[in-house]
């Protein structure tokens, strides 16, 4: 159904039931809904488009047992009437945009078995005392709001909770051993929030948890707990155990292995140490083992290969070092494996090539040596294969085609030779290919113009030659996947040479001579040159001084103006990225051979001087892996320069606007996840706080696995005691600037947010908010908002699928809240980043459950 419901229905007076789930009703509830109906038992409009407040009448529902308001946009407060339902069993009002206290009476309604509030923008305490009204309740989902305090001793009284779900608010203090009196407990959630340890730092709570034997799910992950795992874990009974981020520290305990129920355990993000425990082979039923970015070190021990039912293994980012066990070609249930950027220093053992079944593999970033055998092809299964950043030696085999559900191939930065193999086109679902930084010689195979899914394409670094293929994927590709080959020819677009039709049909001899004869003739071209720097060089040293002057903003080594000249041929055009409001921006080669971006500042323009400072005092301290990296500073009296990282994809602009791009729903939405997660950190993160002030998608790069990076800190405002500051030279670029600066000047936080949310909306409609159709009344912010009422795909990017519809629409809400006029009403960038993660995984776990 579509429409408003009709009126008609609450004049009913002998109403029992009232069920309008899932249908595209709109339109508010009329203010007197319940006045005529007395009878009324179940009202329920569960995932709809109402919105308004909820009215006040509802109190008069005197029958009401079930009321059901979720997945909406209802706005407002919850309306103290609601207490009045003294027979209500179930109330559901999750995933709406409802904000304020939660009265105090609704923990008094005795009844209440179900007590769904989670989405939405609730905030305050829980009262002290919530237990004790709460008798008959078994589920509290809260999560995803702004509950702050305590979480009080007395809900341990609501002795039937089965389900409790307090994640995602900013809870305090200590956790309640008081919890351990749930008995009849078996879902916990009390991720991130701000919990902490009592003085004592022990996990008291984990030990009074032993006493609930029907808990199956404990969630605490993204909390300052800062302890040690008590020995008492091995007597839980848990089957999912997530503690990522917690700043959990010491060794994993012996006892882990008694906890024989566990089917998933998650320990990521911590300060672990030490081995781990052999102990581990009593994790008989162990699906799920995920130890990543923690300080374990020894070697992978073979009671890992005892896990039979081991599916995923993920062990990235430790101290691990020694061989891989042999033992792994056992392991028959492993899906997914990841060790990458640990010390292993072996050879990939042949029994590893026997997971006829394993999907993902991730090896990169150890020192593994060998050659990959022809026993690859046995991998039939595999998604995902990267073995990058290692010493594999030997030829890519050409087995690797018979790999016909991979997706993402990356051999980089190794010691492979030998030609592409052609039959890699055979692999057609092949959509990121990374074969840069090795030996590999001969020509690139003209077949990969068949792979029509290959969106990602690095063979720079190589000693590649002949022509670059021009149709198929090939179009889209730049001159950053070939750069730095032996003598590859094709479009003047990827700033290579023309292929000459004559000389390619020459004999190889006479190849061979022109090859020499220009080597020499470009050799002694270089000579000149050099003579005639180092003549130049040792005038101006007599004549006039250079000052270097080199700020190296914590970077190993110093970079000099002349380095600087030869990395990007001399401030050429053709290595021009692009110009901004302060200078231009160059591609270059280190001689160390690292790709670099150097933005050189116009000295012409007189806020230049500042910018640069402005710019080196912002990144100095900042250190976050979606800011884009300054590696150093040049200057000196007539020359001001920042070496920054290089981005080899570009802006986001050129993605959302170029026709030879094209992102898609999730990778949009992963971009717009990183950038938030940058300014979490420049906001709430960093020592001290940093406004942005120009965040648009021009100043959005992204790097070769498109993860995003902000850049340009030329206008950027440190913020010391205060949290915000006037400031009326502040040179942002329309569109994107919230109300405030123009009005008063004022620069803060809630100022990047406004921008984020400009960002938001232009990333999913592909709209500037510059674009030619707003005028007058008409801006991107007012259209979106007119436009949620209604069929919200026909704003929306057309190059993203229908399906995506819920997703939109909670993205551009989320992204209208970010630009509510008022600073004050704007969400922050904390609960921004959190949204969004969630609508992220909802969206997979549903693509995951259509896909079964």
């Amino acid at each position: 159904y579509t429409g408003e419901i009709p009126d008609s229905f609450f004049n009913l007076s002998s109403m029992i039931y009232i069920n309008f789930d899932r249908n595209n009703l709109n339109g508010t509830l009329p203010n007197k809904m319940c006045d005529q109906l007395p009878q009324l038992e179940m009202f329920t409009v569960h995932v709809n488009h109402l919105e308004g407040l909820i009215p006040q009448s509802i109190g008069n529902c005197s029958s009401l047992q079930y009321l059901s308001l979720m997945d909406n946009f209802f706005t407002g407060s919850i309306p103290m009437e609601i207490s009045h339902l003294n027979q209500l069993l179930i109330l559901e009002l999750g995933n709406n945009s409802l904000n304020g206290y939660i009265p105090s009476k609704v923990f008094n309604i005795s009844t209440l078995e179900n007590l769904l509030l989670e989405l939405n923008s609730f905030s305050g305490m829980l009262p002290s005392n919530m237990g004790l009204g709460l008798p008959n309740l078994q589920e509290l989902h809260m999560y995803g709001n702004r509950f702050f305090g305590n979480i009080p001793n007395s809900i341990s009284n609501a002795s039937n909770l089965f389900h409790l779900d307090l994640s995602e608010n900013e809870f305090s203090g200590i956790i309640p051993s008081s919890l351990g009196d749930l008995r009849l407990i078996q879902n916990l959630f009390l991720a991130n929030n701000n919990l902490t340890m009592d003085d004592s730092h022990e996990f008291n709570f984990l030990t009074s948890l032993t006493s609930c034997r029907n808990l199956k799910y404990l969630e605490i992950s993204d909390n300052s707990l800062l302890s040690k795992l008590p020995n008492s874990i091995g007597n839980l009974s848990v089957e999912n155990f997530e503690a990522s981020s917690c700043g959990i520290n010491g060794n994993i305990p012996l006892e882990i292995g008694n906890m024989s129920n566990m089917i998933r355990l998650s320990l990521s993000s911590n300060d672990l140490n030490g081995p781990i425990p052999i102990t581990i082979k009593g994790l008989h039923k162990l699906q799920y083992l995920d130890l990543d970015d923690n300080g374990l070190q020894g070697s992978i021990i073979d009671e890992l290969c005892g896990i039979r039912s081991l599916s995923e293994l993920y062990l990235t980012s430790n101290n691990f070092f020694d061989v891989l066990p042999t033992c792994m070609g056992n392991m028959t249930s492993l899906r997914k494996f990841h060790i990458g950027s640990n010390n292993l220093n072996s050879n990939i053992p042949s029994s590893f090539w026997n997971l006829k079944d394993i999907l993902e593999v991730n090896l990169s970033s150890n020192v593994l040596m060998g050659n990959l055998p022809f026993e690859i092809n046995n991998l039939r299964a595999l998604v995902l294969l990267d073995v990058s950043k290692n010493k594999i030696s030997g030829n890519i085999p050409p087995t690797i085609s018979f790999l016909k559900t991979l997706e993402t191939l990356s051999l980089a930065n190794n010691k492979l030779k030998g030609p592409i193999p052609t039959s890699l086109s055979d692999i057609v679902s092949l959509s990121f290919l990374d074969l840069s930084q090795n030996l590999i010689t001969g020509e690139i195979p003209k077949s990969l113009e068949l792979v029509s899914s290959l969106k990602y394409l690095n063979l720079s670094y190589n000693r590649l030659e002949g022509e670059i293929p021009n149709g198929g994927p090939f179009k889209s590709f730049t001159t950053q996947s070939f750069i730095h080959n032996k003598a590859l020819c094709g479009s003047p677009l990827l700033q290579v040479p023309p292929c000459d039709k004559h000389i390619r049909k020459m004999s190889v001899r006479k190849k061979l001579l022109i090859i020499c004869s220009s080597s020499i003739i470009v050799v002694f071209g270089i000579l000149i040159v050099v003579c005639m720097i180092l003549r130049m060089h040792k005038r101006k040293k007599v004549g006039n001084p250079i000052e270097k002057d080199l700020s190296t903003l914590g970077a190993p080594r110093r970079i000099s103006y002349y380095e600087l000249l030869q990395a990007t041929n001399g401030f050429s055009e053709s290595n021009l990225l692009g110009k901004g409001g302060f200078g231009s921006v160059y591609q270059g080669m280190l001689s160390s051979g690292k790709m670099v971006a150097v933005k050189v500042l116009d000295l012409n323009l007189e806020a230049t001087s500042r910018s640069f400072d402005v710019e080196c005092k912002a990144m100095r301290n900042l250190r976050h892996r979606n800011l884009v990296q300054v590696i150093t500073s040049c200057s000196n009296v007539d020359f001001k320069s920042i070496v920054m990282e290089f981005m080899t994809n570009g802006s986001l602009e050129k993605w959302l606007y170029s026709d030879n791009y094209r992102l898609d729903f999730l990778q949009r939405l992963n971009i717009m996840i990183d950038v938030a997660y940058a300014l979490e950190y420049l906001h709430h993160g960093s020592s001290i706080t940093v406004v942005h002030c120009d965040l648009k998608p021009s100043n959005v790069l992204l790097d070769e696995d498109m993860v995003a990076h902000v850049r340009d800190f030329g206008i950027s405002k440190l913020l010391d005691e205060e949290h915000s500051k006037t400031h009326t030279e502040t040179l942002a670029t329309l569109g994107y600037v919230a109300p405030e600066y123009g009005s008063k000047g004022v620069i803060s936080v809630k100022g990047d947010v406004y921008s984020y949310g400009i960002m938001l909306m232009e990333i999913f409609t592909a709209k500037k908010p510059t674009n030619e159709m707003f005028a007058e009344e008409l801006t991107l912010k007012t259209w979106i908002s007119e436009s949620m009422a209604k069929s919200i795909m026909e704003i929306v990017d057309f190059n993203l699928a229908s399906q995506h519809e819920k997703e939109i629409r909670e993205i551009l809400d989320l992204a209208l809240r970010c630009c509510e006029d008022s600073p004050d009403a704007r969400i922050n960038m904390t609960d921004v980043t959190t949204s969004l993660i969630k609508i992220k995984t909802s969206f997979l776990l549903l693509k995951k459950e259509i896909m079964k």
